[in-house]
C-alpha cells in the first residue's frame, strides 16, 4: 500500500470540488483495499484535503462508505435513464435496435469507471453492509428495471413483443446483457468492441426466443396449410 504523506495544506477548492474529490477517492481506495483496509489517512491523501476535512464532512469511516455507495449509485442511476432515453420505442428492425440499445447500455452504465466501482464495492462489501446496498437496490436497479418495464409494456402493447410480465421481462434482459461481463469484470478485463457487440447481439437474440411476436407467423403457417 502506498505510504502516507502529510496532507495538511492544498490549494482552496470549491465546497462541491472538495466533496467530489473526496467521494471520487473514497471509491478508488474503499475498492482497491477493501473497507477494512482503507484509512481516512489515505483517502486525504488521494483526494488532496486533510484527514480533518473528510471527518467534517462525513463524520467517519462507515459514513464516508455509505456516501460513496449514494453518490455513484446516483451517477450510475441518472446515466442508466439518460441512455434508456435512446430506447427503441419505434423499432424500425427491433432485434437490431433493441442490440444497438444493450450495446450503449453496456458501454455507458456497466463497462464505465463507476460502474465497475459499483459493482466491486457490491462484491466486496455487500455482505457487510446488507442495509447499504439494500437501498441502493431500491435506488438504483430496482428504478431502472421498472423504467425499462414500461418500455417493454409499450412494445408489446404496439405488438412487437409478446410479454405477460413487463417487470419480469425487464430483469432478465438486463440479466442476459449482463451474463458475459460477470467473469471478466470480476478480474478487470475489458471486452472489446467486437466483443460487447457479439455479447449483445446473443443476449438481444435469446431475449427475442422468448418474447418475440410469434402469432403473425402461426396464422401463416395455418393459412398455408389449409390451403394445401
Amino acid at each position: 500500500m502506498r505510504s502516507i504523506t502529510s496532507a495538511d495544506t492544498f490549494p482552496p477548492r470549491s465546497h462541491s470540488a472538495k466533496r467530489l474529490s473526496m467521494l471520487d477517492a473514497g471509491a478508488r481506495v474503499f475498492c482497491g483495499e477493501g473497507f477494512a483496509g482503507a484509512n481516512i489517512d489515505l483517502i486525504a491523501v488521494e483526494a488532496g484535503v486533510s484527514r480533518q476535512t473528510i471527518y467534517n464532512h462525513y463524520g467517519d469511516k462507515d459514513k464516508l462508505f455509505a456516501a460513496v455507495v449514494g453518490e455513484i449509485t446516483e451517477r450510475c442511476t441518472a446515466r442508466a435513464f439518460a441512455v434508456l432515453g435512446t430506447f427503441p420505442d419505434h423499432p424500425a428492425d427491433l432485434e437490431a435496435d433493441l442490440t444497438d440499445f444493450a450495446i450503449r447500455f453496456i458501454r455507458n452504465c456497466v463497462c464505465d469507471r463507476d460502474g465497475k466501482f459499483l459493482r466491486k464495492l457490491i462484491h466486496m462489501e455487500g455482505e457487510r453492509h446488507p442495509e447499504l446496498f439494500a437501498s441502493w437496490r431500491i435506488g438504483g436497479p430496482g428504478k431502472v428495471w421498472s423504467a425499462l418495464a414500461a418500455r417493454f409494456a409499450r412494445l408489446a402493447f404496439a405488438g412487437f413483443l409478446d410479454i405477460d410480465d413487463p417487470d419480469v421481462a425487464a430483469r432478465q434482459f438486463f440479466s442476459l446483457i449482463f451474463t458475459d461481463l460477470q467473469i471478466p469484470s470480476m478480474f478487470g478485463e475489458v471486452l472489446s468492441d467486437e466483443e460487447l457487440a457479439r455479447s449483445a447481439s446473443i443476449a438481444v437474440g435469446t431475449f427475442l426466443r422468448a418474447y418475440g411476436r410469434r402469432k403473425a407467423g402461426a396464422e401463416q403457417s395455418r393459412e398455408t396449410a389449409l390451403r394445401a
